[in-house]
């Protein structure tokens, strides 16, 4: 009976052996899972994202256009330079204007909408 202490300390070293494996294995057990779950659940994430934020942009890309079809209707002006096949008559005159306001075109003070054949009374060189 006297190597009772003995015994009960041989004991307890076993079962923290035992307990220290335990917790080991438990976290690499974790860890494997964690690697796992991080892999599958970044790419989850990343398509739950793509799939929120695509119509959206969807949208946006949409909106822009229909702003762009618009921006000359709600009072943008730009320049429309005369050609061949439109206001031929206008090409190298003073008093082409050629402004777009609100989508339509102001050829010049004398003929607005342009002069149709080729030959402008009003022509003069710049």
């Amino acid at each position: 009976m006297e190597d009772w202490p003995k015994d009960f300390i041989e004991m307890l070293d076993t079962v923290a052996l035992v307990v220290d494996e335990f917790f080991l294995g438990v976290a690499e057990a974790v860890e494997a899972v964690a690697e796992e779950m991080q892999s599958t659940l970044g790419t989850e994430i990343d398509q739950y994202l793509h799939e929120l934020f695509e119509p959206i942009a969807d949208i946006y890309s949409e909106l822009e256009d229909v702003v762009g079809e618009t921006d000359q209707y709600m009072g943008y002006t730009y320049t429309e330079e005369p050609t061949v096949e439109k206001n031929a008559a206008c090409i190298g005159c003073l008093h082409y204007h050629g402004q777009v306001y609100g989508g339509s075109l102001l050829v010049c003070a004398m003929h607005p909408y342009g002069w149709d054949d080729k030959n402008c009374p009003d022509w003069e060189s710049n």
